[in-house]
Formats: structure tokens, C-alpha cells, sequence
């Protein structure tokens, strides 16, 4: 790969969105397209990209779905796209003098291949890996051979999760029903839940011995049992009884969306599970009218949200990316979890945004930086090597079960938006968001990054080839200091 171009001019079409938000209001092709007035044969060739949208129809569809005009045309061969600049970044394809417009060419005109390949590559990756991890000869504990990775099933949820923008109304209503139900509406959600729990289901909840300090919650369906440990803090314990009480309320729903999800394993339809268990556990705790007003009259003050639903920094950030109900939609955001060695556990755009879907993110990303201040929010203005820029706060969260002496660790959590919807935020107060020397120039990876003048470059970019002078040392050992003039 030898050039990286950036250009607008010829965007991916929009055929995945439009099957996305048809999808999520459970409506058939047929109904969308007498909605529209077209024939559903023709919504069929738009949504497989096979026909353009033109304004007109793009208006209609913005309306339909209450949407911005580019809410509806930048969709998710966007991402797509970058998600295979990522892939052919990898030296594998150093030989093949691919570039940007290449890849562009590809997603534009036949999506399906081009995720084919994505998932190719996951594979490979995967079975590259397993192959260093396990030796030769191993066994699992049953005696079989493990069998080597296709996609993971974390990356399956991952991909699960931003195909559907990380809102699930089936849940939202169901959470609305048990809130209502339950009586959450009190200053003790816990007891509440708790008596839900035993009426309803005729599950006892009781604390966790302290000795078990590794676990966290512990389900018997045949005891109807359920235990808490009570090393956690109230939020924490709090989210786990609801998270329970979503996999027994909400059993319906989260069969439907899994079956729907296209999993490859049991372990990631499990893991399913317990994202959208999770994903129940925030919209009961923190209902969406309730929470969608409370974000807007506080400015997205995360640390206010929540302390007024009394939920952890992290579960308040998760909960503003579910922002997504057509008529009381929340600020686009994205989302990402980074340990203090740079691995991001969670992924998750709306505001345009490319996370990395393999490897660490941009040493420059401020979410690597928060580990310097713990507990201090940390607020940065990013510019993609594009040109798109965006508004990002990071803080790190500690993760703590247990008393003296037991383990704690740091992560991060990142949080942005476009840097349009800046002014929205609280955290954007009396800062000029259009100076340039405030923009820090950020990149996805350093092997697809083209920005020449890093001095924390940590590989050399595959655009450019690698020119070492022993007379001559640049920012970083792979640029030249003729580079950088």
C-alpha cells in the first residue's frame, strides 16, 4: 500500500444504513417502500447499493426516520471503509500498491465482497495469533483440539452492537415496563429490585460470602437464588441487580435480537447476552426520557448524570450513546475502553469516528492520557488525518472488588462527538473550538497514518518507504528530518 489519499469525492453509497434503520423499526421492504413510494423491488438494488439515492428520495428518508440529511447518507460503509484501511494497512499487503481510492472503489460498488474480505482478515489475524498462543499438540480439558478463531466473538458483538447503533428499542420498552412495574421511581432501587425479583420470579437476593471476592454476582435458576457481593459499590451492585433482572424480564426480547444477530458460537451469542442484559440494566436504571432530558438541561455533564441516577461514570457514559429514539435523539457519540497498556476492550461510533479494530489506538488520543491524571476529566480537540475533527473527553475509572489489599486497575474511558456538536457540551465552556493550535492531530494506527512529523510514531507508515540515514534522525527513528521539511 503504498499511497494514502484523502478524499471526499466519492463517498461509499448508503445501501446498509437504509437496511439498518428499516430493520430497526421492524419494518418489511415492502411496507418501507409504499411508505416512500417506490417498489420494494427497487428499495431492494438501493439497499445492496445497486442504485443511487436520489435528493428526493434521500428527503423522504430523512423524514421517515427523523434524521438529519447526512445522518442518512453517512452510514456504515463509512466505517467499512475504514475498517479495510485498517486491514490492508498490515504488511501482508505491502506488495500490492493498494490505496485509499482502491478501497473506496471496493465498498462503493460491491459492499459485500469488500466485508467478505474484512472478515477474511479477521480470520486471519485470529488464526495467526492462536497459532503463537496455543502449542503445538495442545489440548482443551475435554481433550479436544482447540479449534483456531474466525472472528472473535467479543469483535461479533462489537460489530453487533454498531450495526444497530447501540439501541434496541425492544429493550427500552421492556425496561420502561419492569421500571414501571418495580417502582424505581424511589431513592432505594436495590430494595425495589429485590422485591421485583421475589414477587415476580421468586428469586432471593442475598450477599456474596466475602472469601468469594473474584465474583461479583452468582445466578442459581434451580435454587432461585441470587447473590451479590457486597464488596461492590451501590451502583455497582445496583446494575447487577438489574442486569438480572433482564436476562428473566426480557428473556423474550434478547432471544429475538440474538437469533437476529448472525453469531458463529455459543460464545458469542453468550456474550450477546450479556451486552444486552447490560444494555436493559442501563435503560432501567436510568430511564430514557428521564435521562435523554436530564443530558440535555445538563449539558452532558457526565459526572452530574450520575450522581443524580446513581450509576457509575461508565455506565452514564454507555447509557448516552443508547441516545438514538427518532424525535428525542442525544448528541451522536462514540465510545471506547482502553486499559493503561493501550488494548480497547470497547468500541463504539456514531460521531464518524474510526476506532481501531485491531491493536491499540493513537498514542495521542487523549484516553491514553487520562492515565496521567486519574479521576480528572481530560478534554481534547482531535483532527483525523482527513480533516475531520472532533471534541473528546477521557477519564479513567478504577476497578476495585474487595478490601485491603486486594487488586485495582485503571482504565479509561473515552467519550466524543463530531466537533459540530461540541457546543452542546458542558466540557466545551470557554474553550474556542475553532483555534487551530488547540487541535491535536491524532491517527487511527500508526501503520495507515500518514502524518510524517510524529514523534511517537512506533512503526513506519506503509505510504511511504522506510529511508534510514545513520547522519540523519528525524522526530522518530522512521522519519528522516528531509521528511518533515
Amino acid at each position: 500500500m503504498t499511497s494514502v489519499e484523502h478524499s471526499h469525492s466519492d463517498k461509499p453509497q448508503m445501501g446498509g444504513r437504509v437496511r439498518r434503520l428499516r430493520r430497526q423499526q421492524g419494518l418489511s421492504q415492502a411496507g418501507l417502500a409504499a411508505e416512500l413510494g417506490i417498489s420494494a423491488s427497487y428499495l431492494n438494488l438501493i439497499e445492496h447499493n445497486r442504485r443511487n439515492v436520489t435528493v428526493p428520495l434521500l428527503i423522504k428518508l430523512a423524514e421517515r426516520f427523523e434524521l438529519e440529511l447526512s445522518d442518512i447518507a453517512d452510514g456504515d460503509e463509512g466505517r467499512l471503509n475504514a475498517d479495510l484501511m485498517e486491514a490492508f494497512g498490515d504488511e501482508l499487503f505491502g506488495d500490492l500498491d493498494l490505496t485509499n481510492a482502491d478501497v473506496r472503489d471496493l465498498v462503493t460498488s460491491n459492499a459485500t465482497v469488500a466485508r467478505a474480505i474484512l472478515t477474511l482478515y479477521d480470520g486471519y489475524r485470529n488464526l495467526h495469533t492462536d497459532s503463537e498462543i496455543v502449542p503445538a499438540g495442545a489440548t482443551t480439558a475435554t481433550g479436544d483440539v482447540p479449534r483456531p478463531s474466525d472472528r472473535l466473538p467479543s469483535e461479533q458483538v462489537s460489530d453487533f452492537l454498531q450495526a444497530r447503533a447501540n439501541h434496541f428499542p425492544e429493550l427500552e420498552e421492556a425496561a420502561e415496563r419492569v421500571n414501571e412495574d418495580a417502582s424505581l421511581s424511589g431513592e432505594e432501587p436495590l430494595r425495589a429490585m429485590t422485591a421485583f425479583l421475589s414477587n415476580t420470579f421468586d428469586v432471593r437476593v442475598s450477599d456474596l460470602p466475602a472469601q468469594q471476592a473474584h465474583l461479583v454476582r452468582r445466578f442459581d435458576p434451580d435454587k432461585r437464588t441470587l447473590e451479590l457481593s457486597n464488596m461492590l459499590r451501590a451502583d455497582s451492585r445496583n446494575f447487577q441487580a438489574a442486569h438480572q433482572i433482564g436476562l428473566l424480564a426480557a428473556e423474550r426480547e434478547l432471544d429475538t435480537l440474538i437469533a437476529e444477530g448472525d453469531f458463529t458460537d455459543n460464545d458469542a451469542r453468550t456474550l450477546a447476552r450479556i451486552a444486552l442484559a447490560n444494555y436493559f440494566a442501563g435503560a432501567l436504571l436510568m430511564p430514557y426520557r428521564a435521562f435523554h432530558k436530564a443530558a440535555k438541561s445538563l449539558r452532558y455533564d457526565v459526572e452530574l448524570l450520575q450522581h443524580r441516577f446513581g450509576v457509575s461514570f461508565e455506565q452514564a457514559c454507555h447509557r448516552l450513546t443508547n441516545l438514538q429514539r427518532p424525535g428525542q435523539r442525544g448528541v451522536p457519540f462514540h465510545f471506547l475502553r482502553s486499559d493503561i497498556a493501550g488494548n480497547i476492550s470497547k468500541r463504539f461510533s456514531l460521531s464518524g469516528i474510526h476506532i481501531p479494530r485491531h491493536g491499540g489506538a493513537c498514542p495521542r488520543w487523549n484516553v491514553h492520557a487520562a492515565f496521567l491524571q486519574p479521576g480528572a476529566i481530560n478534554i481534547q480537540i482531535s483532527q483525523m488525518p482527513d480533516g475531520a475533527t472532533f471534541f473528546c473527553i477521557a477519564r479513567t475509572v478504577l476497578n476495585a472488588a474487595g478490601g485491603y489489599g486486594e487488586p485495582r486497575s485503571y482504565q479509561s474511558i473515552g467519550l466524543g462527538c463530531e466537533i459540530g456538536q461540541a457546543s452542546k457540551l458542558v466540557y466545551a465552556n470557554g474553550i474556542d473550538l475553532d483555534r487551530p493550535e488547540r487541535t491535536i492531530p491524532i491517527g487511527v494506527s500508526c501503520r495507515i497514518c500518514p502524518r510524517m512529523d510524529c514523534g511517537q510514531r512506533a512503526f513506519p507508515p506503509v505510504a511511504h518507504a522506510l529511508e534510514t540515514d545513520i547522519n540523519t534522525r528525524g522526530v522518530s527513528a522512521y522519519v528522516t528530518a528531509t521528511e518533515t521539511d
